[in-house]
């Protein structure tokens, strides 16, 4: 997934939207030790803003 300044892009495409509520669907069912691993070993990248 990316983020992008809305100036610099319409909305996103429906397609795009399916594949993103997908993903969030897969991540919210995850516990918090899979997120944990999935971080150790580089499968998800925490961001800090």
């Amino acid at each position: 997934m990316y983020g992008f300044a809305k100036k610099e892009r319409d909305n996103i495409r429906r397609d795009e939207l399916k594949v993103f509520k997908q993903a969030a669907k897969e991540l919210l069912a995850l516990s918090d030790e899979q997120i944990e691993k999935l971080i150790t070993v580089g499968g998800l990248t925490e961001v800090e803003l």
